[in-house]
C-alpha cells in the first residue's frame, strides 16, 4: 500500500511552538517540525516506514480512507426527545426526517 493514498493534515501545536503532521489512518503517529512543508515531508516519511515494517511483519496495512466505500448510511443514538424535536421540525418543513439530519449536518 503506498504512503501517499493516506489522509494528511499539518496543523499548529500551540504546545509545542511547531507544526504538526497527522495521518488519519494512523492516529498514534505524528511528526514536529518547524515548518508545515517539513512536518508533513516528516509524518510522511513515518508512516512510509510503518507501513513498510507492517508489510514485513505480515500484518495489514489500513486502507486509505480515500479508497474506502461508502454506503451512505450510518446509525445515530440520540435521545427521545430530541428525535421527537427532529421529526416535528421536518413534519413543519415538509421534509423527511433524513433530509432533514443530512441538511443540518451539511451546514
Amino acid at each position: 500500500m503506498p504512503a501517499d493514498h493516506y489522509t494528511y493534515r499539518v496543523t499548529w501545536s500551540p504546545e509545542d511552538g511547531e507544526h504538526v503532521g497527522l495521518c488519519a489512518e494512523f492516529p498514534s503517529l505524528s511528526w514536529l517540525a518547524r515548518t508545515p512543508d517539513a512536518a508533513l515531508k516528516g509524518i510522511r516519511a513515518a508512516v512510509a516506514e510503518a507501513v513498510a515494517d507492517m508489510q514485513e511483519s505480515g500484518e495489514a496495512a489500513p486502507e486509505p480512507l480515500a479508497e474506502k466505500r461508502y454506503s451512505g448510511e450510518f446509525r445515530v443514538r440520540i435521545p427521545p426527545e430530541q428525535h421527537r424535536a427532529l421529526a416535528m421540525q421536518a413534519a413543519e418543513q415538509g421534509v423527511s426526517l433524513n433530509r432533514l439530519v443530512s441538511m443540518k449536518l451539511a451546514a
